[in-house]
């Protein structure tokens, strides 16, 4: 026989299932105001995001117009002492980034970067030349590893892999009985890298007015390396290590073409490893000098050293730059963008190569 429950069981049972019922729609509630915030927070990053990526390409756009209107009254000179040299600091964009906060609120959006000569650093597309290694670079190099304290024997291994990473232009030999013909592999077979099957591209001479004109060949590997576009690809290079490339960064650069360096922006320890016979104390004086007064030509500079500058330095040097390199950094309440962005300047026309974000 059941024995009925008391009013008093009856009561505390069905406050035991009102708390459960309660904290069961707590918990949903919870859930879905959890899952909404997470939504929202994630909006939020993107637009954030969006944000700061529309700032830097302003920035950029900015950077462009200095370099321009540098471009139009500096008379064909580029020095520390111009306006593109001098750094920005940390701007607040208050005014011109929406936040989300309300307007009793401090903002937390600022715009930092700084414009520098890309041609004050040695650059490493100067080792080899149509895949071919330039002993005379190769030595610059060597000894501006030397002056870093680091292994010059190294320079031979990067020399190396910046020529199999180019092209290889080969002009056809003509034989002795004046007919025209080409070559069908390679000129240097040693140059070719382990493990790859070469090919050869030729093209017949075409025949105009009964003469033959002969049309360059290139000679590519089925296996092609990339090309070097930034410094830390030396990693990729067996002796380099990430502490060796924070410390080369600031003397070594990649550009897309061979380039001078210009006295008028570069260290002591790239000057020195650009001129033949200059060690670091001749250099870090010719800096000192520069610092005084910037020099305009390479007959003015070539007058402060007469014992140390010969006329063959004139092709290795110059006082004007085509390449340079923009940083630029934002900060949007809680998150940051940094950008590195290659800008090549030709006459007052200059355009944007590359960009990386960091």
């Amino acid at each position: 026989m059941k024995i009925p429950y008391s009013k008093q069981q009856q009561s505390g049972v069905a406050v035991v299932t009102a708390l459960l019922l309660t904290t069961l729609a707590i918990t949903i509630v919870a859930s879905l105001f959890w899952q909404q915030q997470v939504q929202v927070r994630s909006i939020e990053n993107q637009r954030y995001q969006l944000q700061k990526k529309w700032v830097l390409r302003g920035a950029l756009d900015w950077a462009s117009l200095i370099l321009r209107e540098d471009a139009r009254t500096s008379n064909d000179l580029d020095h520390l002492g111009e306006p593109w040299a001098v750094s920005l600091g940390d701007t607040r964009l208050d005014q011109y980034v929406e936040n989300g906060k309300t307007e009793v609120e401090d903002s937390d959006a600022t715009l930092s970067g700084q414009i520098s000569d890309a041609q004050a650093k040695y650059n490493l597309t100067n080792l080899a030349m149509d895949g071919v290694v330039d002993e005379r670079e190769l030595l610059a190099f060597g000894k501006l590893l030397s002056n870093l304290k680091l292994d010059p024997s190294l320079a031979s291994t990067v020399a190396m892999q910046v020529a199999q990473t180019q092209e290889r232009v080969v002009k056809p030999e003509k034989p002795a009985d004046g007919s025209s013909s080409t070559p069908t592999g390679p000129t240097n077979p040693a140059s070719t890298p382990i493990g790859s099957t070469s090919e050869t591209t030729t093209k017949s001479p075409i025949a105009v007015a009964d003469s033959a004109i002969d049309v360059s060949i290139t000679v590519n590997s089925a296996v092609q390396f990339l090309k070097f576009s930034q410094v830390e690809d030396l990693l990729a290079v067996p002796g380099f290590s990430p502490e060796m490339i924070l410390r080369l960064k600031n003397f070594v650069t990649v550009l897309p073409v061979r380039t001078t360096v210009n006295v008028n922006t570069t260290t002591a320890e790239v000057l020195s490893a650009r001129l033949e016979n200059v060690s670091m104390t001749d250099a870090a004086l010719m800096i000192a000098a520069r610092d005084r007064s910037f020099f305009r030509d390479f007959t003015q500079f070539q007058l402060n050293f007469p014992d140390k500058l010969k006329e063959s330095a004139k092709k290795d040097v110059s006082f004007s730059t085509q390449y340079f390199m923009v940083n630029g950094k934002v900060r949007l309440n809680r998150s940051n963008l940094e950008i590195n962005s290659l800008i090549e300047r030709i006459g007052q026309r200059t355009q944007i190569l590359w960009v990386k974000e960091n």
